[in-house]
């Protein structure tokens, strides 16, 4: 597996690629964002490290220039730890959010639990039937990750094509915002709501004809959420 690690505090940088590297993975160091992008377009990455205070492009823009081509799992590491500050990560499209001081051992588990989502959706040759899933306008195909409404390929991240696919599989079922992050995040609910309802937003806002009147991703207040009954 290859990272690509954009962090500008030489320590910091130093620590994470000499742990994972021994951990088996493959790590490319950037240290500012326009240093990041262009790696990004050089060679393909299966997650993206990104610190957001960072020199010459910013951790926001260049999360932005690679969500423009690519849903490669994107974990921000921040020292900044305001709701405010993971909602406005977590909407530009990063998949996880990991606030400094860290433990190597934390950010090694975070790597693993979205490069386990994300890959859990490449597309298996032994299969010769695949089984689509849909509602409504919206078809979703598990094994190549596309997702089409009204005939159109709509782009999500791993976590909102996850969110998605758990919630087309079991129609009937309502899944609390601890259900949805324990399944999705693999990991363990602290109470955090931010990061479900950041999710759900932005997926909404994707395949909602009207995110404000949804009918594919409905809420039951005091309990979480569950799958509509869309029209045709």
């Amino acid at each position: 597996m290859r990272l690509l690690l954009i962090e500008d505090d030489i320590e910091i940088s130093d620590m994470l690629r000499d742990y994972l590297l021994s951990e088996g993975f493959e790590v490319v160091t950037a240290y500012d964002g326009q240093e990041g992008c262009d790696f990004f377009l050089k060679q393909p990455f299966d997650l993206v490290l990104l610190d957001i205070m960072i020199p010459k492009l910013n951790g926001i823009e260049v999360m932005k220039k690679i969500r423009a081509q690519s849903i490669v799992p994107i974990i921000i590491m921040s020292a900044k730890d305001t709701d405010s500050d993971k909602s406005l990560g977590l909407g530009l499209g990063a998949d996880d959010y990991i606030t400094k001081p860290f433990s190597v051992t934390e950010v090694l588990a975070r790597i693993k639990a979205n490069i386990r989502r994300s890959t859990q959706y490449i597309p298996n040759p032994v299969k010769e039937e695949v089984k689509l899933l849909s509602a409504g306008k919206v078809t979703i195909n598990p094994e190549t990750y596309m997702v089409v409404k009204n005939e159109t390929e709509v782009e999500l991240t791993s976590k909102e094509f996850a969110i998605l696919k758990l919630l087309l599989e079991n129609p009937r079922k309502v899944f609390t915002k601890a259900q949805l992050y324990s399944m999705v995040w693999e990991d363990d609910y602290l109470g955090d709501e931010n990061a479900v309802n950041v999710h759900i937003s932005r997926l909404r806002n994707k395949i909602e004809d009207n995110p404000r009147e949804p009918e594919y991703i409905l809420t039951v207040w005091g309990i979480g959420y569950k799958l509509g009954n869309p029209k045709e």
